[in-house]
């Protein structure tokens, strides 16, 4: 066999050996970056990791972990206990109290709050956890006790630690903690007022005994009066001094039980109102609170967004200007081999050209037509406001035309309406309706007559007549020829009124009629010393 054939086997058992130690070593390098997570911690894997999130968290089963691209950490579920030495906290009536507590806290196994574990407290030692969370409690600790007065906090503990329990948890929820469980040792003050509290509720109930025994020993005392009496009287008037004294004593102890029953139902109904506030105020602080958190999330979402933004559009110009280089020198290489040095200096030449046609376009004909575009939509704009305005000048004349004549069309036919119901009014005699119509214009006229006259300047008015007979012809007066023409006067109006189809009212007379040809016409008496004129 020649020996360049006996190599062959050896080749082929060679390839395949070193196949086999490539995949040997791959699975094995799989197994290694499959990471798996313990039920007691959580397995926190960083890096590039996708999406919008800064860490992905897992609480149980494994994942890969990618080479030099991601890497991973740890974070210890077990329980941590807090001891909280609070002392001197001012309570709601001013009061320093003493509140020595425990606290069992832990990082939450919740989606939310494991990210915000990962957060702030990947790398941290567990002391140094410790010490954040006491911080965040001993300040929710102490803003509780402030909302609370020492009766709610020593009598009513649910309430006391259902506060704590709300107040301390959301702050520590924003760390990646959640509170397990809390435990008041004790609750104390510096000035003794707690114990002074149970002293006088026993006083209160040691009084309270006394008052029944008395009211026992009243009763006793009275029936032994009552027999006494029948016995003697002198027992009975010593008897009745006594009981009097004791009503006495008795009226003013039922004054001082009442006045502190009083002041007891005075101080519980202030309690509650204080409380109700407090409590109002506290959800107005978690209200403020959560929208705080939730303004902060968003905040670092869209920085975290910002920034992975920032490092993609890095990379893609990265990516792009290598792309470019690469472009550029295989263009080059190609351009030597195939293109003789007098073509390249052409085209350099004519590069050169168009560069500089193209750099005077965008210095001085780009400046000219923003120039231009400005002007055009600034003299758009313009034509556009003027259009607009007249339209509204148009528009608001044609509503005022409208307008007025709406209200002359309403006053019209009010007028017709008045018109029609007073010829209605006036069926049975139709003469009197004009008649009403023009005593109805009477003080128009007047009010014309007297604006005629009102500017002149008349001190008095003086009338002489002498009753001689001899001021006119005729022998009359003044008066009498201010009544002949007053009445030589009334044919102009009968006629004014006939032709206006108006019947003047019966107190001004009437007029004839004309006379057949011949007969003898009726004279009206002279006026201010004129002839006599026919009546028409």
């Amino acid at each position: 066999m020649p020996p360049d054939q006996a190599t062959y086997p050896l080749i082929w058992l060679g390839g395949i050996a070193a196949v086999g130690l490539i995949i040997f070593f791959a699975f094995i390098f799989v197994v290694r970056q499959f990471k798996r997570c313990p039920s007691n911690r959580i397995l926190v894997v960083f890096g590039k990791i996708g999406g919008q999130r800064a860490a992905k968290c897992i609480h149980g089963g494994g994942t890969f972990v990618v080479p030099l691209v991601q890497d991973f950490a740890y974070l210890s579920l077990d329980p941590m206990v807090i001891d909280i030495p609070l002392s001197g906290a001012l309570s709601q009536n001013n009061i320093r109290v003493n509140v020595p507590s425990t606290f069992t806290v832990g990082i939450s196994t919740d989606p939310v709050l494991m990210n915000n574990a990962a957060e702030r407290l990947l790398g941290l030692r567990e002391d140094q956890i410790r010490e954040q969370a006491q911080d965040i409690i001993l300040g929710q600790l102490r803003l509780v006790i402030a909302t609370l007065t020492i009766e709610e906090i020593n009598r009513d503990r649910d309430t006391f630690l259902s506060l704590i329990n709300e107040n301390v948890a959301k702050e520590i929820n924003k760390i990646g903690l959640t509170l397990i469980n809390v435990n008041i040792r004790d609750i104390t003050d510096e000035s003794g007022y707690i114990e002074a509290i149970g002293k006088r509720a026993a006083a209160e109930a040691i009084q309270r005994a006394k008052v029944e025994v008395s009211q026992q020993e009243r009763d006793g005392a009275t029936g032994e009066a009552i027999a006494m009496r029948e016995r003697t009287v002198k027992v009975s008037a010593e008897r009745a001094t006594a009981i009097e004294g004791e009503k006495l004593a008795e009226q003013r102890q039922r004054i001082a039980v009442a006045a502190l029953e009083a002041q007891a139902v005075k101080g519980e109904t202030e309690s509650k109102r204080e409380r109700e506030i407090a409590i109002s105020q506290r959800d107005a602080e978690v209200i403020v609170a959560r929208k705080q958190a939730e303004q902060e999330q968003r905040v670092r979402v869209a920085e975290a967004e910002a920034i992975a933004t920032t490092g993609e559009n890095a990379s893609r110009a990265t990516m792009a200007e290598s792309n470019a280089k690469l472009a550029e020198i295989s263009a080059e290489a190609r351009r030597r081999a195939e293109v003789a040095a007098s073509d390249a200096t052409a085209k350099i030449l004519l590069a050169q050209r168009e560069q500089e046609t193209a750099r005077l376009g965008k210095e001085q004909l780009a400046p000219q037509e923003v120039e231009k575009r400005r002007v055009e939509i600034a003299a758009e704009a313009e034509a556009q406001k003027t259009r607009l305005e007249a339209a509204g000048q148009a528009d608001a004349i044609r509503a005022k035309f409208e307008a007025e004549a709406a209200g002359v069309r309403q006053v019209l036919e009010a007028k017709a309406e008045g018109y029609r119901k007073l010829i209605s009014a006036c069926a049975e005699n139709p003469h009197i309706a004009p008649t009403l119509l023009m005593i109805e214009q009477l003080p128009e006229i007047v009010t014309q007559q007297v604006k005629a006259i009102q500017n002149l300047k008349i001190d008095k008015i003086t009338v002489w007549d002498s009753g001689s007979g001899k001021a006119g012809e005729g022998g009359r007066g003044s008066t009498a020829d201010f009544l002949a023409g007053l009445i030589g006067a009334l044919p102009p109006m009968h006629e004014l009124a006939r032709q206006a189809g108006v019947e003047l009212p019966g107190i001004l007379g009437s007029v004839r009629k004309q006379p057949p040809a011949g007969a003898p016409q009726t004279e009206h008496p002279p006026v201010d010393g004129a002839a006599s004129r026919p009546a028409r």
